[in-house]
């Protein structure tokens, strides 16, 4: 096998590894409240 086929292989093996890295990683955020006034001129009148 030539050393471009090689490279190649290794390659997409590297980014396969990749993508099944990024799909099993927990990137969920938990929730934080947030308060803030709110001004709201037409509801004051």
């Amino acid at each position: 096998m030539s050393r471009f086929g090689i490279i190649l292989i290794v390659l997409l093996i590297v980014l396969v590894g990749g993508v099944i890295f990024l799909s099993t990683v927990d990137t969920e955020v938990p929730p934080v409240r947030v308060e803030k006034a709110m001004l709201n001129e037409a509801a004051a009148k």
